[in-house]
């Protein structure tokens, strides 16, 4: 136990807010060498045993925020099978996200937005590339970087119309004769995809 105690002292936690401070015992704000402090120390008490991976030892640190405001805003677009744009820089993206169309252009403020089935299209001057999201999320980080994460995407010229309307009547059916919740769930995912797919053809 004594050794969790001290390796939480040593990656260091931020200072307890002050509507709280009467609740809490402050601790020292975290500092870049807390991780190298941490692996010493549990060496000394576990030697035996590799010390566990903190978060930012998987991630890459990001770059500055820039003191003037950029032309272009660098987009990072990728699904769990391949990468469809990367360090891409360009005008804007709109992007489905659960609260409505959402814009981002370069400057925009730090934002995580979930996204829904829709439409993301990606402007680069006049040209603008639109593809089919099913759904993820995109971070929007304050230098100008976005980072879309989806779990499927298709570039909307690649749809068959015919079969989104067979599909989306398919799932209809599906979902009127449903008796379990299990099935009532699905079918409604799959009509909720496919009026969404629908929606992006003829919109």
């Amino acid at each position: 136990m004594f050794m969790f105690r001290q390796a939480s002292s040593l990656l260091g936690r931020p200072a307890c807010p002050s509507r709280f401070r009467a609740l809490c015992t402050e601790v020292p704000a975290a500092n870049p060498n807390a991780d190298s402090a941490f692996i010493e120390s549990w060496k000394k008490v576990i030697p035996i045993m590799d010390p566990p991976k903190t978060p930012s030892t998987y991630m890459e640190p990001r770059p500055p925020t820039p003191s003037s405001l950029p032309s272009k805003l660098t987009v990072n677009f990728v699904l769990p099978y391949s990468s469809e744009l990367s360090g891409k820089e360009v005008d804007m993206v709109m992007v489905p996200a659960t609260t409505g169309q959402m814009g981002v252009l370069p400057g925009h403020v730090a934002t995580i937005a979930e996204l829904k089935p829709g439409i993301l299209s990606v402007h680069e001057g006049s040209e603008v590339t639109k593809y089919f999201v099913s759904s993820g999320f995109a971070f929007i980080h304050a230098n100008s970087v976005a980072d879309i994460v989806a779990v499927e995407a298709v570039p909307i010229d690649q749809i068959d119309a015919s079969l989104v309307q067979k599909g989306l009547a398919e799932f209809t059916q599906k979902l009127s004769s449903a008796t379990t919740d299990l099935e009532k769930a699905e079918a409604q995912i799959g009509v909720d995809v496919h009026s969404a797919l629908n929606s992006a053809l003829t919109g």
